[in-house]
């Protein structure tokens, strides 16, 4: 956590909400005393795991299921198609 005092986050301010991207957390001061705090975003990865593992399941069960002969397989790759 850094510090910086009011007037030099004013001058600084995109600078700054660099280093908050990078995981930085500033408290900017008036007068020696804290008035604010700009902290990360926090990101729900959990819900942004969930997600991805939803999408890949769903996937999966658009794929040919497991002991499908080469028939079935090459049958089904022009099926939908209009010649």
């Amino acid at each position: 956590m850094r510090t910086v005092q009011s007037a030099e986050a004013k001058a600084r301010f995109s600078s700054l909400l660099d280093d908050v991207e990078r995981g930085e957390t500033i408290v900017i001061t008036r007068h020696g005393k804290p008035i604010a705090r700009i902290v990360p975003e926090v990101v729900d990865e959990r819900a942004r795991r969930r997600e991805a593992i939803e999408a890949i399941r769903a996937f999966r069960e658009t794929l040919p299921k497991p002991g499908m002969t080469i028939e079935e397989i090459l049958s089904a790759r022009h099926e939908g198609h209009k010649y």
